[in-house]
């Protein structure tokens, strides 16, 4: 099965201190791969790499066998999208959120789509109009990824995700990523014994280097 993404002897080092070491990694076309290993070893350093979100020091991170960093940026986001593991909301209201993704396609804002994607994560469709201040972090998180996968990407990454979620909530994250799967790619990070046991393949990194 061809790779959507390559990591191709990635290293990163910022004021002289090296985050990541020859870095190499494949992600197959439908793969879903786990990254584990202690706080600080490299994980959200390999993911924000795949997002565009930093720059590695030497190597390659390939989109389909192209060159990443040379496709325009709001281009390969729309392909490969990234979540963090603290929702970041913006706008006033729910809508604002799940809105944006048709603004920046220049399309007219598709509410079945969105109240699919609502009742998929147990929200009601009267949630378009409510302020995001006054939701919980459950139901941000869920706003958050809904948002991402308005328009699937080929490959999404999920740094923790589920970090802070009750069992409900979890259960409800699980599911919305369980459908995606089927029709696209993750790369995930993830301390939860539980999602680790269930992992369709683990990558484990310590020290900012790939550990076999």
């Amino acid at each position: 099965m061809a790779d959507v993404l390559t990591l191709h002897q990635i290293s990163l080092t910022i004021r002289g201190k090296t985050l990541l070491k020859d870095i190499n990694l494949s992600i197959p076309k439908g793969s879903f791969i786990t990254l584990a290993g202690p706080s600080g070893a490299g994980k959200s350093t390999i993911l924000k790499i795949c997002a565009r979100l930093l720059t590695p020091s030497s190597g390659k991170l390939l989109y389909n066998e192209r060159d990443a960093f040379l496709i325009p940026p709001q281009d390969y986001r729309r392909h490969v999208s990234y979540c963090f593991q603290q929702p970041v909301l913006f706008g006033e209201t729910v809508a604002d959120n799940l809105n944006f993704p048709f603004q920046i396609r220049n399309q007219v804002p598709d509410q079945e789509r969105q109240h699919a994607l609502l009742d998929q994560v147990n929200l009601p469709a009267d949630y378009l109009s409510k302020n995001i201040a006054s939701l919980s972090g459950g139901e941000k998180q869920r706003i958050a990824l809904i948002r991402n996968l308005m328009f699937e990407p080929d490959v999404l990454l999920l740094d923790e995700v589920t970090t802070g979620l009750d069992a409900e909530n979890k259960q409800i994250v699980h599911r919305l990523i369980d459908n995606y799967r089927q029709k696209g790619t993750i790369l995930a990070i993830t301390h939860d014994q539980e999602e680790l046991a269930q992992a369709e393949k683990i990558v484990t990194i310590k020290g900012g280097q790939i550990h076999e």
